[in-house]
């Protein structure tokens, strides 16, 4: 059976005083979760080991948002797995489409990633998805099996999540037909050979859309952006219905 992950991205904000402080309102809505739902928070470096030692013990996990492929060396400004591990991480997003965008990751760095990631214990949360320009063209097949040939190479698919992230869906507002993603991710799952891989969504996820979203029978969960920096919010979509 596939597992349901609920995952906030929570990109290059809070401080550890804003991360504490969410906390204490989000801890409080979680007494009614169904415990068939993976909760985690995925925060900047700076929250990691803070937030690993307050949450010790609770149900909710820590997600990093990127993760080299070496165990250590002079790269400036990256981090190991190992050291991630130390903090208290268990999972961590990779190749999401801001650092592909931003930060020139490749289909090829992202498998480096994910691989080391994989062999220091962590699980990887690959992220795919095509921009409005390809979808308009009619790549949106080709360009996330390509994304998918490339980035599973010599990958252990029982220790890993998916995120379908169309990129124009990001921070837009605007939101993925919840039929046209349970049909992408349903693509997305035809790819892959194990079949137990949670697949999230992730594009402007809401309050508000969260439970359509999530009563497609392709989709896992979510990984939620903005809306996971609030705690009411971010309580709704792991509480959907």
């Amino acid at each position: 059976m596939r597992k349901i992950v609920i995952a906030g991205n929570w990109k290059m904000y809070k401080t550890q005083a804003e991360a504490m402080e969410f906390l204490q309102g989000f801890k409080s809505e979680l007494d009614t979760t169904p415990d068939d739902r993976e909760i985690i928070l995925c925060v900047p470096f700076t929250d990691l080991d803070l937030l690993s030692k307050t949450l010790h013990g609770s149900r909710i996990q820590i997600g990093a948002q990127n993760v080299h492929w070496e165990t250590s060396g002079a790269y400036t400004g990256e981090v190991a797995a190992p050291m991630l591990l130390e903090a208290g991480v268990r999972y961590v997003i990779i190749g999401h489409s801001e650092r592909r965008q931003y930060f020139g990751e490749t289909d090829e760095t992202v498998n480096l990633r994910i691989k080391a990631a994989q062999k220091a214990g962590l699980t990887p949360i690959l992220c795919v998805g095509e921009t409005k320009q390809q979808r308009d063209a009619g790549e949106i097949e080709s360009h996330i099996f390509s994304q998918l040939a490339k980035g599973l190479v010599d990958v252990d698919q029982t220790s890993l999540v998916i995120a379908y992230e169309p990129i124009w869906a990001i921070g837009t507002g605007d939101t993925c037909a919840s039929t046209e993603a349970n049909r992408v991710i349903g693509l997305i799952r035809s790819k892959l050979t194990h079949s137990n891989v949670p697949i999230q969504y992730g594009g402007s996820v809401k309050p508000d859309n969260i439970d359509e979203i999530m009563a497609q029978p392709e989709i896992d969960g979510a990984l939620v952006g903005g809306a996971s920096l609030e705690a009411t919010s971010f309580a709704r979509i792991v509480n959907f219905q």
